[in-house]
This record gives structure tokens, C-alpha cells and sequence, in this order.
């Protein structure tokens, strides 16, 4: 059995209130006959009749017995109160709470580090939630007051036929980030608290990269951009809808901070380790060290200017949806001299996978034959 083991067992409240009891009775019964030895030696307790020998012995062993459990149990309860009294700050909303873990009893000590853990995670969560809410406050006010100030000046009357024109736009443009916003909320509150991807299948990773470049070519093909994708064939097993929103997310924001006439390099190709990776590099504005760090923040944006084309939820959206692949994300980036994201995805082919492929396989080569026969 190992030393922690015996330190547990010999520091458990279990055992120190035996003990404490004991050294009570022990302690009660010896100065008992040390009183009746000095009453004895004065004669005082000569001649006393028996069930009132009996009466004095229990009365001062009660009576010793007492203020030693007094004495001692404050040991025990000094702890306990402190923890009581710090349970009540908690439930005030005071999450800065600490104790001091200085209990000598395993439990207790335990139940203090426990508690501590607890608060420390509270506050965390509450100073989390404090800047949720500014931060969507914020972002969500700041398109309302749009809609409603234009809105009223359309109702008002007196404009010309282009600035109507251009009040509506700019209504129907940030009804758009409205909805998107929410919709990103709602998908990002979702995936926070789902642990187990589902519907998952085989799919061309490849492919699906270059549909979301399609699914933007209005976006680069507007500032010129020119897009260069490297794409190795690769079959990944996983849920293919999620994963769009990774590179439609990465890319766009690549897309927006590149400037006209600029370069955006996507490849994807298999690792020394196996798995899947996804860059994706420009040669747009960059970011310093304190931006990349704050890059995967719920509202953050690291260019104030360009603060109309996001809502600073797609990067978060896209590290939850790596997390959940069991993937990972990194960025390099540099002032003046662009951005480089590198997704990486294990490729691990499990039996489900293997099956499909071989189905898909068969099912092309049937294919293959029946176009053979015909011809």
C-alpha cells in the first residue's frame, strides 16, 4: 500500500474522531482519579457510600468530558465554518470567494480544494457571460439603431428616389447581419454544447474545399483576388455540412482582409502525421501577436474599419467545429505581409469508413461496366 494511501487513512476525519474521542474519555477518566486520589489522601471520600461514589465519578467525568469535546471540536468545526460561511457569499453572486486550505483532515482538506476549484470556474463563467452579453448587446445594437434610424427617415418623406434607394439597401444590408448574427449564436450555442458529431459519411474533402471557393467567387472575383487551389484528392469520414462552414468561414475571412488585386493559396494535402491539412494563406493586411491570440473571442474583430463585413462569430464557430473533429487550428500572421490558417484533421479510417469506400469503389465500378455494355 503506498505512503498517500496510509497519509489518507491516517488524516481522515473518520479516524481523527476517534480519536479525539478517545483522548476525551482517556483524558476525563485519568483526571478523575486523580481528583479522587488527592479527595482520598484528604480523608474527603472516606466512608462515602457507593451510588454516590458512582453519582461524583459520572458528574465530573460528564463535567471534564464536556469542555474537552468543546475544546477539540472546534478543530473539526472551525473548517466546516468557514466553508459554511463562504457557501453563503456564493449564493450572495461573490464568486472571488477563496478559504485557505490549511486543514490537517484529508476530507476537509479535500472539500476545500474542491471548493476553491468551484468558484474559480464560477467567476470564470460569470465574467464570460458578463462580456457575452455586453458584446451582443453591443453588436446587436448597433445594426438596430441602423435599421430604425433609415427607416425613419423613409417614413418621414422629402428623399430622392437614389437616397430611398440607398436607405433601403443599407436597411436590407443590416437586416442581413442581424440574421446572420443569430443564426451564427444559435449554431455556436449548439455546437458548445454538443460533444459527439452525428451524421457523419464519407465524403471527398477535396471537393467540398473547392465548392466552398465556388460558393464565394462573387466575393474574390469582385476585388480581383486571385485564388490558387492545391487540392490533393482525400476521402474524409466525418459530417460534411459542418465542415463547410470551416473553410466558407476561413476563406471568406481571407477574402476580407485581402486587398484588390491580391493572392489566396488554399491547399489541402496529407501530413507526415497522417492526417488531413487544410491552409489557407494570403497576402492581405496581417495581424500582430495580440490580435492572432484573440482571433477565436466571440465578437472580436481585429480590424475596426472592416467591422461592418462580420460579427466576429465565424473564427469561434470554426474552432468549436475543429474541436469536435478532434482536429486543431493555428495561425501565423504578420503585419503588411498576410495570414496563414492550417486546419489539421485526423484521417484515421474507421471500419464504417472502410466499408464505404469499398461500397463506393464497387458502386463505381459497376457503373463503369454498365457504361461499357451500352457502348
Amino acid at each position: 500500500m503506498s505512503k498517500d494511501i496510509y497519509l489518507r487513512r491516517y488524516r481522515s476525519i473518520n479516524v481523527q474522531i476517534v480519536l479525539y474521542v478517545f483522548l476525551i474519555m482517556v483524558t476525563a477518566n485519568a483526571l478523575c482519579i486523580i481528583i479522587f486520589n488527592v479527595l482520598y489522601a484528604m480523608g474527603v471520600v472516606m466512608g462515602t457510600a457507593p451510588m454516590l461514589l458512582l453519582l461524583v465519578t459520572f458528574s465530573v467525568s460528564t463535567v471534564i468530558g464536556s469542555i474537552l469535546t468543546f475544546v477539540f471540536s472546534g478543530v473539526i468545526l472551525r473548517p466546516l465554518l468557514e466553508l459554511s460561511k463562504a457557501m453563503e457569499n456564493v449564493a450572495k453572486g461573490d464568486f472571488s470567494v477563496k478559504i485557505t486550505e490549511l486543514s490537517s483532515m484529508y476530507e476537509l482538506r479535500l472539500l476545500q480544494q474542491n471548493f476553491n476549484i468551484m468558484t474559480r470556474e464560477l467567476d470564470g463563467t460569470e465574467m464570460f457571460r458578463n462580456d457575452f452579453i455586453n458584446g451582443f448587446s453591443h453588436e446587436f445594437k448597433t445594426p438596430m439603431v441602423s435599421v430604425y434610424g433609415f427607416a425613419k427617415q423613409l417614413k418621414k418623406g422629402g428623399l430622392t428616389e437614389e437616397q430611398q434607394k440607398e436607405y433601403i439597401d443599407i436597411i436590407l444590408e443590416e437586416s442581413r447581419r442581424l440574421i446572420n448574427m443569430s443564426g451564427n449564436i444559435l449554431e455556436l450555442n449548439k455546437l458548445e454544447n454538443q460533444e459527439i458529431v452525428s451524421d457523419k459519411k464519407l465524403f471527398r474533402l477535396d471537393e467540398e474545399i473547392r465548392q466552398s471557393i465556388l460558393l464565394l467567387e462573387q466575393q474574390w472575383s469582385k476585388k480581383n483576388i486571385t485564388m490558387i487551389p492545391e487540392l490533393d484528392e482525400l476521402e474524409f469520414y466525418g459530417n460534411s455540412e459542418m465542415l463547410k462552414q470551416v473553410w466558407l468561414n476561413v476563406i471568406g475571412n481571407a477574402i476580407k482582409y485581402t486587398d484588390d488585386n491580391g493572392e489566396i493559396r488554399v491547399s489541402l494535402s496529407r501530413d507526415s502525421d497522417g492526417t488531413a491539412k487544410i491552409a489557407v494563406c494570403d497576402n492581405g493586411i496581417g495581424m500582430d501577436n495580440a490580435t492572432a491570440e484573440r482571433i477565436f473571442e466571440k465578437f472580436y474583430r481585429a480590424d475596426a474599419s472592416r467591422a461592418s463585413e462580420g460579427n466576429g462569430l465565424g473564427l469561434p464557430l470554426v474552432k468549436r467545429i475543429v474541436e469536435l473533429c478532434h482536429g486543431r487550428i493555428k495561425v501565423m500572421s504578420e503585419p503588411g505581409r498576410g495570414t496563414e490558417f492550417y486546419i489539421y484533421l485526423p484521417l484515421e479510417m474507421p471500419d464504417v469508413k472502410a466499408k464505404e469506400s469499398k461500397k463506393r469503389r464497387n458502386a463505381e465500378h459497376t457503373d463503369r461496366s454498365l457504361t461499357n455494355i451500352q457502348t
